[in-house]
C-alpha cells in the first residue's frame, strides 16, 4: 500500500510576495553587463572580471547598509540615494579611481546609477509569475523604492498585482515592520500555526526568517550566486530539502515553474 501523499504546505495561501533583487531579477549579470558596455564606451581596460568586482562590491554595499539600517543604524531608506553614496565612495577608492575619472560629469553617473531600475529577470521569472498570477495576488516586498520597482517591472515585463516596497513604512527587511505592514494591506491576519494565507518568496534565508517570525508561510528559491553567508550546514540542507527541515522555511523551489506546479499549473 502507498503513503499517501504529503499535504502542501502551500495550502490556502492566497497572496505570494516576492523580494526582487536576486530572487526575481538577475542584478549581477545585468549590472555587469552595463559595466562592460561602460567600459568600452569609455575605452577602459578592465576585463570581465574586474566589472563583476565592481558589481558585487556595489552590491555588497547596498546589502551591509540595509541591514545596519533595518537594525536601526542610521542611513537614508531611499536606495536611489544608498546606491550612489556607495557609487561615489567606489570611484573616489584606489581600485576603480580611474573609472571615477572617466565618469566626471554628473549625467554620467546619474545614468550608471539607474542600471538598478533596468535588470534583467531569470529565464523562468515570466513564465512562472504569469502562471502564478492565474491563481494567486503576485507583489513585491522590497527594498528597493516605489519608482524603481515600477521601472523594473516596465522595463522586464514583470506582471505584478501590487507594487510594495519597504520605503513605504520608512525601514528595510528584515526589520519586522516591513512584513506586517504588506500583510495588513493585502488584509490578510498572521499567525503562527502555518495557515497564514500569504508567503514570502526570496533567495535569501534572512528574509524568510524574518517572514516566518511576522506570520508567513515562506519559499526558498535556489538562484546561483546568491545568499553568500550562509551556513554550510543550512547550504547543504536547502541544496537538498524540499522544505521543512531549514529553520524558517517551508517550501524549497529551483525555480518560480516549479513553485506554480505547487498551486496546479502544469504548464
Amino acid at each position: 500500500m502507498s503513503a499517501p501523499p504529503s499535504p502542501n504546505p502551500l495550502h490556502g495561501v492566497e497572496v505570494l510576495l516576492f523580494d526582487v533583487f536576486g530572487t526575481v531579477v538577475d542584478w549581477r549579470s545585468s549590472v555587469t553587463k552595463e559595466l562592460e558596455n561602460l567600459g568600452k564606451r569609455y575605452s577602459l581596460n578592465d576585463s570581465p572580471q574586474d566589472w563583476l568586482d565592481f558589481a558585487n562590491e556595489w552590491r555588497k554595499g547596498y546589502m551591509e547598509n540595509t541591514r545596519r539600517i533595518a537594525e536601526g543604524g542610521e542611513g537614508t531608506n531611499d536606495v536611489d540615494i544608498m546606491h550612489r553614496e556607495i557609487l561615489d565612495t567606489m570611484l573616489s577608492s584606489p581600485r576603480w579611481a580611474h573609472i571615477g575619472e572617466a565618469l566626471k560629469e554628473e549625467k554620467a553617473r546619474v545614468e550608471l546609477n539607474l542600471v538598478w531600475h533596468r535588470l534583467d529577470a531569470w529565464p523562468d521569472t515570466l513564465p512562472g509569475l504569469h502562471a502564478l498570477k492565474k491563481h494567486l495576488i503576485i507583489a513585491t516586498l522590497s527594498n528597493g523604492n516605489v519608482r524603481l520597482l515600477v521601472d523594473m517591472a516596465k522595463h522586464a515585463g514583470l506582471p505584478w498585482d501590487a507594487v510594495f516596497s519597504s520605503a513605504l513604512w520608512g525601514v528595510y527587511k528584515p526589520n519586522p515592520l516591513a512584513y506586517a505592514s504588506a500583510l495588513h494591506h493585502l488584509s490578510i491576519v498572521p499567525n503562527k500555526e502555518g495557515t497564514t494565507k500569504a508567503a514570502m518568496v526570496a533567495a535569501h534565508l534572512f528574509d524568510l526568517r524574518a517572514a516566518k517570525k511576522a506570520g508567513m508561510r515562506t519559499v526558498y528559491v535556489r538562484r546561483p550566486g546568491e545568499d553568500a553567508g550562509l551556513s554550510d550546514e543550512d547550504r547543504k540542507r536547502l541544496s537538498e530539502s524540499g522544505g521543512g527541515d531549514v529553520d524558517g522555511v517551508d517550501v524549497v523551489v529551483s525555480d518560480f515553474m516549479e513553485l506554480a506546479r505547487l498551486f496546479g499549473d502544469s504548464e
